[in-house]
């Protein structure tokens, strides 16, 4: 009896921890990437009273007898399916969908998450929302509009370049309007254009149509030193019903003031020649003023990171690192909704997102927790039945223990 009353008590004892884990995995029911825990358990060990015996050629044999001492923790693991995913509008927050971890760091220590919660810090770096550690990623090698990514080595914080500014020269334009067909012959019309250098100052050029012919034009431009680049024999030619034939259109526009040479091209296919009063305008070109960072957002799929700017211009600044553990089951819970790398865990694979069996971004996300109420509601009851079945085996055996003593009165 007094061995029924240990076992009772292994039991009530490991209800009590399975109750626990209940209770975190249900306080943790809105805790952005939390992974519900898994808790099983075993048989203690057996005493053996018989061993039993083989069968033999006049008697059969004999099973052996044993009785079992109890209960004990079996396993508590976490799960990492996939919990479901809440669109919250925010250009920072980001969701892992499939496998793999974001990483962050802090004091030298690499952590791992599925919490993407992020801001940005005052010295411009993107933090996890609550711990303030570091993502880890990728920060672009070059500036400009085109640029590629370092990720043949290891993930370092990104930081936003918070005072740059962009400009982009131009380097297509385009003219639109008509050149009157009774024009007389050697009579010429003045446009303006207007481009853009390198560092964004905006240059005023003014492109001269003379007549040549019925049916043909020359051009010249002029101003800050813009000369024409295709050969002056080249003509705008137009049809009989004074539709655009032919006419290449290039300038070339030195640098000043520190900006480099630019070649511009002209599209003139949008000209017409008909007997109406010449009104040719520039209708659009491809440069931009010199614009500061306004914002950022991350991209779906790859976690890459552009910087927007105020004149409309985009640039890529980084991309966010992920992890994948061949066992995560081995890595350790660290609080803040981070894990460490465990000795059971194997060693991080780390890389872009969506590539080697990573999962994919899915920004303006979060990922909520797993935890399935329903099924914790459930564990919760037959949690409670057990430590009542375990508490009436402690009353019975007292009572068994009782009546022995009082054998004697």
């Amino acid at each position: 009896m007094l061995r029924s009353m240990l076992t009772a008590i292994s039991s009530l004892n490991l209800n009590q921890n399975y109750m626990d884990v209940i209770a975190n995995n249900l306080s943790n029911a809105n805790t952005t990437g939390f992974k519900a825990s898994r808790f099983s358990f075993q048989d203690q060990f057996t005493q053996l009273l018989s061993v039993g015996t083989a069968p033999s050629t006049t008697q059969g044999g004999t099973n052996p007898t044993q009785i079992g001492l109890g209960v004990r923790l079996g396993n508590i693991s976490p799960l990492f399916s996939q919990g479901s995913l809440q669109s919250t509008g925010r250009n920072s927050d980001l969701a892992i969908v499939g496998d793999g971890f974001l990483m962050y760091a802090n004091n030298g220590k690499t952590f791992y998450s599925r919490d993407g919660m992020l801001t940005m810090d005052s010295d411009g770096f993107l933090v996890h929302g609550s711990s303030g550690m570091k993502i880890q990623g990728w920060q672009a090698t070059t500036s400009g509009m085109v640029t590629s990514l370092a990720t043949n080595v290891p993930p370092a914080a990104i930081r936003l370049p918070l005072d740059t500014t962009l400009a982009r020269q131009t380097a297509n334009t385009t003219m639109i309007g008509n050149l009157n067909s009774t024009t007389a012959i050697n009579g010429t019309y003045t446009a303006t254009l207007g481009v853009y250098d390198s560092l964004g100052v905006y240059h005023n050029l003014a492109v001269t149509f003379t007549k040549d012919s019925d049916n043909t034009w020359n051009w010249s431009v002029s101003g800050d030193g813009a000369t024409r680049v295709t050969p002056a024999a080249d003509r705008l030619t137009f049809t009989t019903s004074g539709q655009y034939v032919t006419g290449p259109g290039q300038v070339s526009l030195p640098g000043a003031n520190g900006a480099a040479t630019q070649t511009i091209n002209i599209d003139f296919t949008k000209l017409t020649q008909l007997a109406s009063t010449s009104s040719v305008n520039m209708g659009d070109q491809d440069g931009l003023a010199a614009g500061g960072l306004s914002s950022f957002q991350i991209s779906n799929g790859d976690g890459k990171i552009y910087g927007l700017y105020s004149n409309g211009m985009q640039q890529l600044i980084g991309q966010v690192a992920v992890a994948r553990f061949i066992n995560p089951m081995g890595l350790i819970h660290n609080g803040e909704n981070m894990w460490l790398a465990g000795i059971n865990s194997g060693e991080p694979n780390v890389g872009e997102a969506n590539t080697n069996g990573r999962g994919t971004i899915a920004a303006s996300t979060l990922e909520g927790s797993n935890v399935d109420m329903a099924q914790e509601f459930t564990n919760m009851i037959l949690a409670q039945r057990g430590f009542q079945a375990s508490s009436r085996i402690i009353t019975t055996s007292d009572e068994m223990l009782q009546e022995l003593v009082n054998l004697k009165r």
